[in-house]
């Protein structure tokens, strides 16, 4: 029974060429040189492609063409410009060629303002408007060209430029001096603005930085009926008296050359404190 169950080893059978076999393999190898006398082979050329081949994937490129001369390129951006000022003035023209109180309006509500806000005003002084109410073509156009905006949304991207461009102290002052020649010419011949058409006007130039001193002032001269015109020098010298008078007046001195309106100011807020002094005592 245990040879039975007994684990046999296999047998392994190993190939033993012949002597006839290996003669006839060496006779079929081809002789080779030994390695030190062999010709090492030609190097590889490299596959060469035609030019056609390479780009006609590419389709022709357009020539270049010579920018046109600056001066050209500048008229025709003007000429373009200019047309369409030109047909935005159209608009609002009236039957006489030019943008009267009606068509202001008009143009003042697409710009999404009051005719009497102050920016209303700063448009009418780089417009160099010479008449309230009116805009020429030449005015508009020229204008609308300064400020660089050819149509209502250009027009209004400007106005914070604008506002800030009055901000400065000089160009305020020569804002502030055009406004009263433009208002003066309101009635032909006239050559001091009326007490009425002053106070309207003070009020929207100071509309964006008033004066301390400006309601007391408005009191003085609606309480003195007999002061019916405010002449230029008043105006003009009213903007520095502003700037370098103190609100309580004791700094004013009456020997500078203050114009004699002012002087009666000074005197009458002079004359209303010391009423109140001597009510309080």
């Amino acid at each position: 029974m245990g040879q039975c169950f007994r684990k046999q080893e296999p047998t392994t059978t190993y190939y033993k060429p012949t002597r006839a076999t290996v003669d006839a393999s060496i006779a079929k190898a081809p002789i080779q040189p030994p390695l030190h006398l062999r010709t090492p082979p030609p190097p590889a050329r490299p596959t060469q492609m035609s030019t056609s081949r390479i780009f006609s994937q590419y389709s022709k490129l357009p020539p270049i063409r010579k920018p046109h001369n600056n001066n050209d390129t500048k008229r025709l951006s003007l000429e373009c410009s200019e047309g369409q000022v030109t047909a935005l003035f159209d608009l609002y023209k009236n039957d006489e060629d030019c943008i009267d109180e009606e068509g202001i309006v008009k143009f003042c509500n697409d710009l999404g303002v009051k005719p009497d806000d102050f920016i209303v005003l700063v448009l009418a002084w780089k417009f160099n408007a010479e008449l309230m109410g009116r805009f020429t073509r030449t005015e508009f156009v020229s204008g609308c060209k300064a400020i660089q905006a050819h149509s209502i949304k250009w027009i209004q991207s400007k106005f914070p430029l604008l506002l800030a461009e009055v901000q400065n102290r000089q160009t305020f002052k020569e804002f502030y001096r055009w406004s009263y020649k433009f208002c003066l010419t309101v009635e032909p011949g006239q050559r001091t603005l009326s007490t009425e058409v002053a106070i309207q006007m003070w009020t929207i130039v100071f509309s964006q930085r008033e004066p301390p001193i400006l309601p007391r002032w408005f009191r003085f001269l609606e309480r003195h009926e007999s002061i019916r015109g405010i002449p230029k020098d008043t105006w003009d010298m009213f903007l520095p008296f502003t700037e370098q008078v103190r609100l309580d007046l004791t700094n004013y001195d009456e020997s500078e050359a203050w114009p004699s309106l002012l002087d009666d100011f000074v005197e009458y807020e002079s004359d209303l404190h010391n009423q109140n002094v001597q009510m309080q005592e």
